[in-house]
């Protein structure tokens, strides 16, 4: 009996860690704080400005009903893992498109400054971390390759995307 009660408290345990140990996604606004300035290297405007922050919306355009004839474009399942990869995560992010967390981790453990100020205390705490070209372009690959039927050139597409903290090692795709 006394076997059973040790087994039960430490599963008890285990799962009281996992369930406290699990990272959330915080949303843009939460890395706009930090990422907006010309000395962090203006990510959040970057991000802003392009597709991948309006990926979600482009279901809403009469051309996502060529793709999604018979269910609406924003309801897919076959959309949203690209075009709103947080949906089923974390559904009021949906609208975020392709956000920083998608690339770069759920952002709950990392997002506080003291702990992004320190890159191997961010890492530690869910940051994610490419290490390389080749990393960052698989990643990438998992939605854009042969996507609708169009051909993606990562390097052209790197060039438009790539967010480098000023001062920091920064991968180039050529």
């Amino acid at each position: 009996m006394r076997h059973y009660t040790t087994i039960i408290f430490i599963s008890i345990y285990l799962i009281f860690t996992f369930i406290a140990s699990a990272q959330e996604y915080v949303g843009a606004d939460k890395c706009k704080m930090c990422h907006k300035t010309e000395k962090s290297g203006k990510q959040y405007p970057l991000w802003e400005e392009r597709k991948h922050s309006k990926s979600f919306q482009a279901l809403t355009l009469d051309l996502a009903k060529e793709f999604s004839p018979y269910i609406p474009a924003v309801e897919n399942p076959q959309c949203l893992p690209c075009h709103a990869p947080l949906a089923e995560k974390s559904p009021d992010l949906k609208d975020e498109g392709v956000t920083c967390e998608v690339c770069h981790g759920p952002g709950s453990d990392y997002k506080k400054l003291s702990i992004m100020k320190n890159h191997t205390e961010a890492v530690k705490n869910g940051l994610i971390e490419y290490g390389s070209i080749e990393a960052i372009k698989t990643s990438c690959l998992s939605c854009h390759e042969n996507a609708h039927g169009i051909t993606f050139d990562f390097e052209t597409a790197w060039e438009l995307v790539k967010h480098p903290v000023p001062g920091k090692k920064q991968f180039t795709s050529k």
